[in-house]
């Protein structure tokens, strides 16, 4: 079940709104795809369909795959979506795909927080990638302890959106129980007073965690990168299917 961040239609709508037009956090994809030759990716968690879109404006032959129809909808409406599959679901929907490249982007892979999850999420991909071909995906670094700037006072945001109106957003530390951590995000529609909230758990893994997992899925890690926009503070893995 996605967060109601990407389920709620109100919160998918105004969510790009809070990030940076520029998204840096997505060129190194971009960047990769290009040095893999990848031609046909599969973005596993597209949310609302910003890299995707990307990708396809390059030709690329790009599937997105989400499973929050709000998000979806939103994906739908940017500048050359009409270009790209979009398949509602998780893994389950792979049956029958074959691709050069899968990623996972923002918090994507920390989703998954139960081991039987994680692994069956690897598997999958690996089942769907073609000989040479690489899964990427980013995790923050445990040893970071990003969570201790999760409070209202570091995180607070307001806009005004068109159509909309003022919103406020704010993130607020639930509880952590390494290696999860839970945090709650609260949007407010000051039109109507709206007040919306959505609750969130990433499973922080470490380095030598996700690389055994990768290779127990039999998608041997070829590279571990800096996230060029986040400094030391994330681990960009790329495993690569053997040929």
């Amino acid at each position: 079940m996605a967060d109601k961040i990407f389920e709620e239609s109100r919160l998918a709508d105004v969510y790009d709104l809070f990030d940076s037009s520029e998204r840096p956090d997505l060129d190194p994809y971009i960047a990769m795809t290009e040095e893999f030759g990848a031609q046909s990716v599969i973005d596993l968690g597209c949310g609302t369909g910003i890299l995707a879109c990307r990708l396809a404006a390059l030709g690329k032959e790009v599937i997105g795959v989400d499973p929050a129809v709000a998000s979806l909808k939103v994906a739908s409406r940017k500048a050359h979506a009409d270009r790209v599959k979009w398949l509602h679901g998780t893994t389950a929907m792979f049956s029958g795909l074959q691709v050069d490249l899968i990623t996972m982007t923002g918090n994507v892979a920390q989703v998954f927080v139960t081991d039987e999850e994680w692994m069956s999420t690897l598997r999958e991909c690996r089942g769907v990638i073609r000989p040479g071909g690489r899964l990427v995906f980013e995790v923050r670094d445990p040893s970071k302890e990003a969570w201790k700037n999760w409070n209202c006072e570091q995180s607070y945001e307001v806009i005004e959106a068109p159509g909309i109106g003022r919103v406020e957003t704010w993130v607020d530390l639930v509880d952590v129980q390494l290696p999860l951590v839970s945090f709650r995000r609260t949007f407010v529609f000051q039109r109507d007073g709206t007040v919306l909230t959505s609750d969130s758990t990433l499973r922080f893994r470490s380095r030598s965690e996700i690389f055994d997992s990768l290779f127990a899925a039999n998608l041997p890690v070829e590279d571990i990168r800096d996230a060029p926009d986040r400094p030391g503070l994330e681990f960009v893995f790329i495993a690569r299917c053997s040929d």
